[in-house]
């Protein structure tokens, strides 16, 4: 039983921790929120005043604005899509009996530690490029002409590259909730005559709800600013260009660091809502 000097003591020892994670993340933030107020323009004399609101209406009435916004969104929902239904038939595979199922699995959820931007740069020269390209040579095997992928089908590519990176991460954390089914269910289930689709239906799915949920919430979160597979590839040109993208090409490509942080600033504000959105819509399974 906890003491109320133990539990002094407890948090005199957290505080530390505490007091750096707060400054770690409300540094940068008010740093953010201060510039976007400013007009600063660092090769061109820095600070140079106050801005108010100008900053934010610029951004937002930016005719790249909006587009970007819904790049985002698309390449969210597309990877989700892929990671969580591919996730779940990876699982269930996964979760057989079968020769060298350790080794597969690692092989599996080996493209999870690849970094973003040697993936990229993988799927860019060794798959997508359109004369020496995986692809391209398997296109011609069939006497097809071989499709330009970062230009024709830049949209859908991205979204392949970004699956194949969170696939694995789905996959480990729907394989884990699958192993902790109840066997005994299934096999009740199986000797009452219920086909294997309506197990899956009724048993095993809502099983997996709350571990979908998990798979959701948090790739969503860091999807939202992906950026580095968006930059290797096609350099936000061909209709790629994110949120976060765009907000690098004010920062950097234009240095407007008050105009980049008030893009900063709506894009925490995109993260927020969608995360609201969604612990509403799916957060109930985690209770």
């Amino acid at each position: 039983m906890a003491t109320k000097a133990s539990r002094s003591a407890a948090r005199l020892m957290m505080a530390p921790a505490v007091i750096l994670l707060l400054g770690w993340m409300l540094v940068p933030l008010i740093m953010t929120l201060w510039f976007s107020f400013r007009v600063y323009l660092p090769l061109r004399g820095g600070d140079q005043g106050w801005a108010g609101f100008d900053n934010y209406i610029r951004f937002v009435t930016s005719s790249a604005f909006w587009p970007s916004v819904q790049t985002t969104l698309i390449i969210v929902l597309g990877v989700l899509a892929i990671t969580v239904i591919f996730g779940i038939l990876l699982a269930l595979l996964l979760d057989q009996p079968m020769w060298g199922q350790g080794v597969v699995r690692i092989l599996v959820i080996a493209p999870f530690f690849v970094m973003p931007t040697v993936s990229a740069l993988v799927w860019k020269n060794m798959f997508m490029d359109p004369v020496n390209g995986l692809f391209a040579h398997l296109w011609r095997f069939f006497g097809a002409e071989p499709v330009s992928w970062l230009s024709d089908a830049s949209l859908p590519a991205i979204v392949m590259i970004v699956s194949w990176q969170w696939l694995p991460f789905a996959t480990l954390i729907l394989l884990t909730a699958v192993q902790s089914l109840d066997s005994e269910q299934l096999e009740a289930a199986e000797m009452d005559g219920a086909p294997i689709v309506k197990r899956f239906w009724f048993i095993v799915l809502p099983h997996l709800s709350r571990a979908i949920t998990i798979v959701i919430l948090i790739q969503t979160i860091f999807l939202l600013a992906i950026f580095a597979e968006i930059f290797v590839t096609t350099g936000g040109a061909f209709g790629t260009r994110t949120l976060s993208y765009l907000i690098f090409q004010r920062v950097l490509e234009s240095q407007n660091v008050g105009l980049g942080s008030a893009g900063g600033v709506y894009a925490i504000i995109l993260a927020n809502i969608v995360a609201i959105f969604l612990m509403r819509i799916v957060g109930k399974n985690l209770d």
